[in-house]
């Protein structure tokens, strides 16, 4: 799986501090997630489509592989 997680925080201005206080997470969880070492919750990914307006799906990526 991969994540747009760091592309959209640019897009709108974020650091990984403010995207966490958003989200309620910590800071060291949002920069796990954008290195692909922590895949979040569902609420947690909910969250932080909604912070970016975008659907989960969007955001984190199914590769093919992930299948096997």
């Amino acid at each position: 799986m991969r994540t747009r997680l760091k592309e959209l925080r640019a897009r709108d201005g974020y650091n990984q501090t403010q995207l966490a206080k958003k989200a309620g997470i910590s800071r060291q969880t949002v920069s796990l997630i954008e290195r692909n070492e922590f895949m979040p919750s569902v609420l947690t990914a909910a969250k932080i489509a909604r912070i970016f307006g975008e659907r989960i799906e969007d955001i984190f990526i199914c590769e093919e592989d992930d299948y096997e």
